[in-house]
């Protein structure tokens, strides 16, 4: 029996599999900062996630999880100096009761009391931009991104799946070279993002609010209504 065989898509439960995608969420608020993560169930989530796809086959992700208080606290503050003009012009730009405005506030929680997370991954993936064309271009930079991305949602969506609740955030990227510090991670190497990781208070998620696919979705041109 081949393995197209033994996971024809007839097997598969599409309506568990369309909850899971429907309903992971960037989990912020919920985040329980009291209940410890097993080193297990990471290790577990990130062999799925390595079977993603990877420019050229290349494999060139790699995985930092980090747990010590100390190292975590120092990463949030980066976090919070990296974040900070963006975080505020958020929270005054936002109005209350509104989806932009439970944003902003969901982020400020999360830059709070990032140093409280019981997880925090950072994906990584090998090669610099500036090291991978002498005029770094759109092409490069989506070639790059798009060898660590798929694998970092994989990630997420097997967190999901095991009660978990994570979110994929970029602002400690403003201040990369300190992270790199503080982790150790070589020149060579890029962060791609910063992933807290714990359980949820409850479980349940609901579909986010999004426009009619028919709206975005074009045909064979720009702007040409797909149907």
């Amino acid at each position: 029996m081949t393995s197209v065989d033994r996971f024809d898509a007839a097997d598969f439960d599409r309506t568990q599999i369309d909850a899971l995608l429907s309903t992971t969420r960037s989990v912020r608020k919920r985040l329980d900062l009291t209940r410890d993560v097993p080193d297990a169930v990471i290790l577990e989530c990130l062999e799925l996630a390595v079977q993603a796809p990877t420019g050229s086959n290349n494999q060139g992700w790699r995985w930092l999880v980090i747990r010590d208080d100390s190292t975590k606290e120092r990463l949030a503050e980066i976090y919070r100096e990296g974040g900070g003009e963006y975080l505020a012009k958020s929270a005054a730009d936002a109005e209350a009761g509104t989806q932009s405005g439970r944003v902003a506030t969901s982020a400020s929680y999360l830059a709070e009391h990032l140093g409280e997370v019981p997880v925090i991954v950072i994906p990584l993936i090998i090669g610099r931009l500036d090291q991978l064309s002498s005029s770094p271009n759109t092409a490069a930079a989506a070639g790059l991104m798009g060898s660590i991305l798929p694998a970092t949602w994989s990630l997420q969506l097997a967190l999901r799946s095991r009660g978990l609740g994570s979110c994929y955030t970029t602002l400690h990227l403003n201040a990369e070279a300190e992270a790199a510090e503080l982790l150790g991670i070589p020149p060579h190497m890029t962060q791609a993002g910063l992933i807290p990781v714990a359980y949820t208070s409850g479980t349940s998620f609901s579909s986010a609010k999004r426009p009619p696919v028919e709206d975005i979705t074009y045909l064979d041109r720009y702007k040409k209504p797909f149907r």
